[in-house]
């Protein structure tokens, strides 16, 4: 009798499966077969490894295994009419499922959940009944790497404004599936934590001291993929590398960004603006409050300003200083 459910069964239930080429191998007179078809797997997803018979057989003495070809590592193991998870090579122990109730149909496909990059290779199934055998083979061409990106390679940003650190993961990897994001200053000999996403869950209290409750996750955007960073309040300081680092299936990837050119911000501006006017005020006014004393003569007057004088009128003898330092004037005041 041949059993047409399995694979139309295979083809309607593929829990986030992707197909792969096989191999049909007989041995012993018992046919085992599999479909064929090329196999890009994405990294953290679920793939199913066909597996089945042309005819019903006894459940009695069935015994089914997968196993690494290479190494001969026990996958899984169907056995005594009871899948033997006990059994399993530890780096598959609930990762690798038989779907058991479609054994008795002669399906003993294996379902390999949160796939990583060192499951590439072939898996050899091999199906034990009364006195035949066969099996066939699985191969796992090639499993999708860790992709990291950043859509800009430098950001500018002003003092005391908040600014974005862009750092994206691949879509088809969940956020369950990723074990650790870790954003860090890298530049001039550093290696500072600035924020540590682990085990599904921002961590801030891990954050150096100097970014510690000034840096961010925008959390909505995380099961997209979205690691991107809002470091607030900038500062001079924060000036340099930064570098976001994703752990997944084994494997790690990263993304550098610079921060550069931190300027004053328009605000910032306005104020500096406002003190140099001030103090050019507070000078003049200096000088007329002199003045109006009852002593003539030339007087010598020493301020500190943040502007540069130029050209006084011919009643004050002209005295040019630069910016930031002690301005004296020669003040010639009549009564």
């Amino acid at each position: 009798m041949i059993v047409l459910c399995n694979f139309a069964f295979l083809k309607m239930h593929p829990p986030n499966c992707v197909w792969m080429s096989v191999l049909l191998m007989i041995a012993d007179g018992l046919v085992v077969r599999s479909p064929s078809g090329p196999l890009v797997a994405p990294l953290g997803s679920s793939v199913v490894l066909p597996c089945y018979v042309d005819e019903l057989l006894l459940m009695e003495g069935l015994k089914v295994e997968w196993r690494r070809t290479d190494s001969e590592t026990l996958v899984h193991l169907y056995q005594d009419g009871e899948s033997r998870a006990e059994s399993q090579q530890q780096d598959y122990h609930d990762r690798a499922h038989f779907f058991t109730g479609q054994i008795q149909h002669g399906n003993f496909s294996l379902r390999l959940d949160d796939l990583r990059a060192e499951d590439e290779g072939r898996y050899t199934c091999k199906v034990y009944s009364q006195q035949e055998s066969g099996e066939t083979v699985v191969e796992i061409k090639d499993v999708e790497r860790l992709l990291v990106s950043i859509s800009i390679e430098s950001i500018s940003a002003s003092v005391g404004e908040d600014v974005t650190l862009n750092c994206s993961v691949d879509s088809h990897i969940t956020p369950e599936h990723i074990e650790e994001v870790s954003w860090r200053k890298t530049d001039k000999d550093e290696d500072i934590l600035v924020l540590l996403y682990q085990n599904n869950k921002s961590l801030s209290d891990s954050s150096d001291e100097r970014y510690r409750d000034r840096v961010e996750f925008f959390t909505a955007e995380i099961p997209k993929g979205n690691f991107s960073l809002r470091l607030k309040s900038v500062r001079t300081e924060d000036k340099g590398v930064y570098t976001c680092q994703v752990f997944a299936g084994g494997l790690s990837a990263y993304a550098t960004i610079v921060l550069e050119r931190l300027g004053f911000s328009v605000s910032h501006i306005m104020v500096l603006i406002l003190s140099i006017s001030a103090s050019g005020c507070a000078l003049v006014l200096c000088c007329l409050i002199y003045c109006r004393s009852p002593y003539e003569g030339i007087h010598i007057i020493t301020c500190c300003s943040s502007f540069e004088t130029s050209n006084l009128s011919s009643n004050e003898l002209t005295s040019q200083s630069q910016s930031f330092f002690f301005h004296t004037l020669i003040v010639q005041c009549t009564n």
